[in-house]
């Protein structure tokens, strides 16, 4: 069974109730409860969808942190075939905040770059829950510099809660760092694609997602600061979280209106975490149709459409 959400909780109810009359029937007693299960089962399904037709903000949010949502590692394991991953940024170390690396999209040669927070205590730990360091982003430079040398398209996969913030990472140049590898990303030569797969924070999401498209998975949250954060700048009260986040517009519904974002992946019924194949497939979909749009241009025409595109965000008319 699913990990259930406190606002999904009469769905968790409904199903288990299912599951106690499953466990009833397979019990061998002589009891009908077929009828019963496929009406709860109906019922489950309705009241699902009726709770995700009007997620808030701070819901939607919730459902992004979902800890059984594919993360970066899974979208590179599900769509790049003879992924080879490269370490170390040439100067200071390697980390593994950020993965990289070269591989093959659906017949195409690419370069990957991805966020990767992990998905028990040990990985967490060892890929700093996504937070990267300055090395991260030098790491992630070099493999944008490689991909202009050999004409490879850059495909990013967007998770971090914002760049690390610690003592070391700001002694190494943390800022210079976040600020270089956006740069990187505004100077390429070849299309980049970049997907915001769970949250997208700040300059820590804005170095590896400044893209020619920018997609966004239907329930995922990208903002200057965590709700949580901005809510301690603004009130000093982090228990505004809800209130900071329908107030920031972190939302992709909201992001696509302002042109913040290209695209939203629709999620599956209850979000990605419940059919984690379907959504990391319909991904797939949208980075190729995105790629195919910059077929047979060149590097001056790929610079200007990008360009183009981040002068034209939040002009709605």
């Amino acid at each position: 069974m699913h990990s259930f959400l406190e606002f999904e909780k009469p769905v968790a109810d409904l199903q288990g109730k299912v599951h106690e009359l499953r466990a009833v029937a397979a019990s061998g007693e002589e009891v009908q409860v077929n009828e019963e299960i496929e009406r709860l089962e109906a019922k489950a399904d309705q009241t699902l969808k009726e709770i995700y037709a009007r997620l808030t903000p701070w819901q939607k949010t919730l459902v992004a942190r979902h800890p059984d949502r594919p993360h970066a590692i899974d979208y590179v394991k599900g769509l790049i075939e003879d992924f080879t991953p490269l370490a170390g940024d040439r100067n200071y170390g390697e980390d593994a905040a950020v993965i990289a690396g070269i591989g093959r999209f659906r017949g195409r040669s690419v370069a990957i770059l991805g966020q990767e927070k992990g998905n028990d205590t040990q990985s967490r730990l060892k890929h700093n829950f996504g937070m990267a360091r300055p090395e991260g982003y030098r790491k992630a430079v070099r493999i944008m510099d490689m991909a202009e040398r050999f004409g490879l398209p850059v495909i990013s996969f967007v998770d971090t809660a914002g760049a690390y913030p610690g003592i070391g990472a700001e002694e190494r140049g943390q800022a210079e760092a976040i600020a270089r590898s956006t740069d990187a990303c505004m100077a390429l030569g070849t299309p980049n694609i970049a997907l915001i797969i769970v949250e997208g924070g700040s300059g820590g999401a804005i170095a590896i997602a400044t893209a020619n498209h920018v997609a966004m998975l239907e329930h995922a949250i990208y903002s200057v600061a965590s709700p949580e954060a901005a809510a301690t700048i603004l009130w000093r009260d982090g228990a505004r979280a809800q209130d900071a986040a329908t107030n920031m517009k972190i939302t992709a519904q909201d992001l696509l209106q302002f042109k913040v974002i290209d695209e939203i992946v629709e999620e599956p019924l209850g979000g990605a975490h419940r059919a984690r194949e379907i959504v990391v497939d319909r991904a797939g979909g949208v980075i190729e149709t995105a790629l195919a749009r910059f077929d047979g241009m060149d590097p001056a025409e790929v610079r200007a459409a990008r360009r183009d595109k981040f002068i034209g965000i939040g002009r709605t008319l």
